[in-house]
């Protein structure tokens, strides 16, 4: 079977393409014939090492998927052949890959695609969807009306952040450059700050002139001073990114009032959690609601190439692996 993996743990030209063994479906698993394959920044993390994770080698590398069922095992009477789906979890947690041909999805992590959605759209918006759900509303508790600030709005996750907790009734204040204000304002921001602009922490203050209930950092900055200030009584700081940061804790402000910092990483999800993200993910989906930003489709022969430009820096976007059919 084709497929991008690695034999060892490295850079991203470790990458490579060609046959690994087919996979050997259980009870409980899906076959799916894989369509089109996204690539995170997550993903280069595991490739790297950076995030351990159980991992047999050849280890085919990828989290999220959109494609067809083939087969499903007698413990899945859920779906059949033909049925489009995606998936967001693959690739850890001693889960091969979705960048290859096929791939066995457990069946209580494998979702129906909605009738009508491109599938390249949807995979470039699965795991930053799934993880702004579980950012607002699994760990950051969001409520209707309440104030959250989204730092790092121009992103795919904070672009994702933006539209959910809009559509949840919230009032969203979001920091982004300049190039990327009027797409925030486009999916539901009311407000938007310059995250480079000198005033940022004034600016911040006045448009949150009673607290923020929620502030999600995706930024990876991670400065606790300005976040848990902007909190309201009871507010929460929901930290996605910044693996290396060592910012000083408020602590005086966070116990004076009952405020409180998380940490959060999707991988550490439980199904139940990743389903009932993929609820809403759906919804909107369906709605046309979620929409990436921009793609860039790559052959899955240039994965490496893709693992290479995303660390770069250099991607607006989303990086997305077309899988080239049998036959």
């Amino acid at each position: 079977m084709l497929a991008a993996y690695v034999e060892e743990c490295g850079r991203p030209d470790a990458i490579r393409f060609g046959e690994v063994p087919a996979p050997r479906p259980g009870a409980t698993d899906v076959l799916v014939d894989v369509e089109v394959s996204a690539v995170n920044a997550v993903d280069t993390m595991v490739r790297s090492g950076a995030f351990r994770t159980p991992m047999d080698f050849p280890f085919v590398i990828g989290r999220d998927l959109v494609g067809t069922v083939a087969a499903a095992g007698p413990g899945v009477p859920g779906f059949r052949p033909g049925d489009r789906v995606w998936c967001n979890s693959l690739g850890h947690g001693g889960r091969q890959g979705a960048a290859a041909r096929q791939a066995a999805v457990p069946g209580d992590r494998l979702y129906r695609l909605p009738e009508g959605v491109d599938p390249v759209d949807a995979v470039a918006v699965l795991h930053p969807a799934a993880t702004a759900y579980l950012a607002l509303f699994t760990h950051g508790r969001l409520r209707v009306g309440e104030t959250v600030v989204v730092a790092g709005g121009g992103g795919n996750v904070g672009g994702a952040l933006i539209t959910l907790a809009a559509h949840a009734g919230a009032r969203v204040v979001a920091t982004a450059g300049e190039r990327d204000a009027e797409r925030c304002r486009a999916l539901g921001a009311a407000e938007v700050v310059d995250h480079r602009g000198a005033e940022l922490a004034k600016q911040l203050r006045a448009a949150c002139p009673d607290g923020a209930g929620l502030y999600v950092d995706t930024s990876g900055r991670v400065d606790l001073d300005l976040a848990v200030g902007l909190l309201a009584w009871r507010g929460r700081v929901v930290l996605l990114a910044g693996m290396g940061a060592r910012p000083a804790l408020p602590a005086g402000p966070l116990y004076a009032m009952d405020r409180s910092v998380v940490g959060f990483a999707i991988s550490h999800a439980t199904s139940a959690e990743l389903a009932e993200a993929a609820a809403t993910v759906n919804r909107l989906l369906a709605t046309g609601a979620l929409r990436p930003s921009a793609t860039r489709t790559l052959p899955l022969s240039a994965a490496a190439e893709a693992h290479r430009r995303l660390e770069s820096g250099g991607v607006r976007g989303k990086l997305v692996l077309r899988v080239p059919a049998a036959g």
